[in-house]
């Protein structure tokens, strides 16, 4: 087994690992049980105000800095999808930037393929890994950024509870929240207080931010918010059990990522191990592995370990990958 190999193994497998993450990752955003439930109670919360114009307020983003590739990327839906991913990452770049980027990084797959001087299918497989890794560096900002939103609410929750007995408006609670919380969290609600000063309605504005901050204790806060707009009832009481719950959820998630730590070091182990392995024996004795990649029934056993693999490392992440 030479080095030429052991490179097309390694980014064959993680550009199979980055597929699979990738699809779950569009399945859990578009098509998972959760994401329905919440959207057609978003729906419901909203219909009858559907179409309703906002006095202009909305401020359309702009996908490219130059107006013609602006006009170009407006008439695809995808590059709308992807603005909405760059601003819940709450990343600075247009979506034209993003896809230069894009360009850029497989061009450079290219060249190192070229470089290494390795086969077609190296060269292949080098190019796609470094072509999708700005929009999986996006996806973990966009994760990173909603982990600390959710870790920032109960605060948040708690400092409008303080203002509303203090006998302030809901609108000018979000403002304090703006003015006195950190970031990420602060420019979010700043946002919300903008919109209704503008003249947006508190339900419209609340609706936006659950759309902006997709994450489930935002969501739940919005429908808090909303639903005591619609029946009435104690908005402060009802905040302070909502931050409350969110704490205990947050301790109670703690101790499953205690407990489920140990999971997660054997899956890293158990995915590393088998190419740690071939690449030391490629290095003491490259002839050991040299039958199992010039024959055809070693290439086949290759081929049906990486998908083996493959399932494995996906259903064991699975496994220690729990919701609370």
């Amino acid at each position: 087994m030479n080095t030429y190999s052991t490179l097309l193994l390694v980014f064959g497998f993680l550009a199979a690992v980055l597929l699979v993450e990738g699809v779950y990752w569009l399945w859990s955003d578009t098509s998972s049980p959760e994401f329905k439930r919440v959207r057609q109670r978003l729906e419901g919360l909203v219909k009858g105000e559907a179409g309703r114009p906002q006095g202009g307020f909305e401020k359309k983003r702009l996908l490219a800095n130059a107006p013609k590739v602006h006009a170009l990327l407006s008439q695809y839906s995808g590059a709308q999808s992807l603005d909405h991913l760059l601003q819940q990452a709450g990343a600075k770049s247009t979506v034209a930037q993003l896809l230069g980027t894009c360009v850029v990084s497989g061009l450079v797959g290219v060249g190192l393929g070229i470089f290494l001087r390795g086969a077609w299918v190296t060269m292949a497989v080098t190019t796609v890994a470094l072509l999708f890794f700005p929009l999986l560096r996006v996806r973990w900002q966009k994760s990173n950024r909603m982990a600390r939103i959710s870790s920032q609410l109960p605060d948040a929750l708690d400092f409008i509870c303080r203002a509303l007995k203090a006998g302030h408006a809901f609108s000018a609670a979000l403002s304090m929240v703006g003015d006195e919380a950190q970031e990420p969290i602060a420019s979010e609600f700043k946002a919300v207080f903008d919109e209704i000063t503008f003249g947006v309605s508190i339900k419209t504005a609340m609706l936006n931010l659950a759309e902006r901050v997709p994450s489930g204790d935002m969501r739940y806060f919005v429908m808090a918010v909303i639903i005591q707009l619609e029946t009435g009832g104690n908005l402060t009481e009802l905040l302070n059990m909502l931050s409350n719950l969110m704490r205990e959820r947050f301790k109670l998630f703690g101790k499953i990522q205690t407990l489920a730590a140990e999971g997660k070091l054997s899956g890293y182990i158990l995915t590393a191990l088998p190419f740690g392995l071939a690449f030391i024996l490629n290095i003491l004795n490259p002839s050991y592995m040299h039958v199992l990649f010039t024959e055809p029934m070693g290439i086949k056993l290759v081929m049906g370990a990486l998908v083996m693999m493959g399932i494995g490392v996906l259903l064991l992440f699975r496994i220690v990958n729990i919701r609370v």
